[in-house]
């Protein structure tokens, strides 16, 4: 199914039209401003790409001022629960563009009612990642959605079937594809510069502890059922207060198995195929908190072997674990051991042994990745182009399903296999119904 693009080509066909009217070519009765016009840089309007952005917290607004630096896009309306959140975000986005043109809006569905807007970029809570982006795509819209992507595995397969079914535009928000050094670290790997794939070891930041039970009013500028939207009902507890009161939360999340590990796991899956590995034996070792309001498996250390022979771990930050010496300080990383060396790669670097490996000059004989521009150029770029963004919605689905998969395997105790071809567990229909999540009625996709 190819991309509807009526209401896209009208609108620029009738700002080219007005152009013109202003050359005194054609008389229309267009008002144009100086913006629309371009200048400074900038093209005009009817070459820009118009987006939105649902969800203008921390994260979103770090995607909304790079998306600024891009000079063909015009950001034309913002909405956040949050009205001091969203109140912020036009107020930034006015000042680059030197107007007040942006909109501000509460409720998602108002911005994707716009025939006008493109693409849309999303930094909601966890549990909104999949439900906006499948609303946005279905609404005609292009998408960059933050990792993680799903709070299940059945929202991850539908939302991949929804992005390919509209033909859309995907990028999944794990940024570290538009850095060189990760780029060379995945293409040392697939281009068999450490030899033949034994191992895999990936390590992620742990998740956290706590968070007060205690209800408390709803802030006066917060729509707190919006924000709830498909996750079950709860007196307000300060949930929606900052990434850090939901992150943690077994209704809004995973957790950083998930929150964080999708960086890391994400590296992994563009150096290796773990999709083409055979079936996998997950089994893992965890704590579910039982006091305070964060319930996310914390401590985990997760064994996945597939059948190719290639084993894995996953585990926190934290758990004790035999770490290279080069290694045991970072944070996060995933590192594949070969048959004649490693590559580690982290959020903004690579580790190699032998180390000579780092200055590597790739030949024509071996593989070269897609080179990013940055993370919102090159999804702008896609747009434009309809070509598939460095991160998209397949290694999205690969990398997250890792995340969840272990995360099962932690809460049920005991080994899980899982069929990757078929995408389903095998032999154990208690287990399978972990694969999805229960919505609240008005919010099922």
């Amino acid at each position: 199914m190819k991309r509807p693009v009526e209401n896209r080509f009208n609108r620029r066909q009738i700002l080219r039209r007005a152009t013109t009217a202003v050359a005194g070519l054609v008389a229309a009765p267009y008002v144009i401003t100086t913006n629309a016009l371009g200048g400074e840089g900038r093209p005009p309007a009817s070459e820009r790409v118009v987006t939105a952005y649902l969800g203008t917290g921390p994260r979103g607004m770090v995607n909304v001022r790079e998306q600024l630096t891009c000079p063909d896009v015009q950001i034309v309306a913002v909405c956040d629960v949050w009205k001091n959140v969203r109140d912020g975000a036009k107020k930034v986005i006015d000042a680059r563009y030197k107007n007040t043109d942006c909109k501000t809006y509460i409720d998602f569905r108002d911005v994707l009612a716009r025939p006008d807007i493109d693409a849309v970029g999303i930094a909601s809570p966890d549990h909104w990642h999949v439900p906006m982006t499948i609303a946005a795509a279905k609404a005609g819209k292009d998408v960059s959605t933050e990792k993680p992507l799903g709070v299940c595995v059945a929202q991850d397969l539908e939302c991949r079937e929804v992005i390919k079914r509209y033909d859309r535009v995907f990028q999944y928000g794990t940024e570290a594809r538009a850095r060189a050094s990760c780029r060379l670290g995945a293409e040392l790997v697939r281009s068999g510069k450490i030899g033949e794939i034994r191992e895999i070891r990936v390590k992620s930041p742990n998740s956290a502890t706590g968070g007060s039970r205690t209800v408390v009013p709803v802030p006066k500028e917060l729509d707190y059922d919006l924000w709830l939207g498909p996750a079950p009902w709860r007196p307000y507890c300060g949930q929606a207060a900052g990434g850090g009161a939901w992150w943690h939360d077994y209704d809004y999340a995973i957790g950083f198995i998930a929150g964080w590990g999708a960086h890391p796991l994400d590296l992994l899956v563009w150096a290796f195929d773990t999709h083409l590995a055979g079936t996998w034996e997950i089994e893992g070792s965890g704590v579910i908190p039982d006091k305070g309001r964060n319930s996310v498996v914390t401590n985990w250390d997760v064994n996945i072997r597939f059948s190719s022979g290639v084993k894995m771990s996953y585990w926190a930050a934290g758990v004790k674990k035999d770490e290279h010496p080069r290694l045991a300080g970072l944070g996060n990383y995933a590192q594949l051991i070969g048959t004649e060396g490693w590559v580690a790669i982290y959020y903004a670097d690579v580790a190699c042994e032998p180390e000579s490996l780092k200055t590597t000059v790739l030949g024509p004989d071996d593989v070269h990745l897609p080179v990013s521009s940055g993370q919102e150029r090159n999804f702008i770029e896609c747009v434009k182009s309809r070509q598939t963004p460095v991160a998209h919605i397949d290694d999205a689905v690969r990398s997250d399903l890792i995340s969840h998969l272990s995360e099962i395997a932690v809460r049920v105790g005991h080994k899980i296999t899982w069929d990757p071809v078929k995408e389903q567990i095998v032999g154990d229909e208690d287990v399978s119904r972990r694969l999805t999540r229960a919505v609240r009625e008005t919010w099922k996709m």
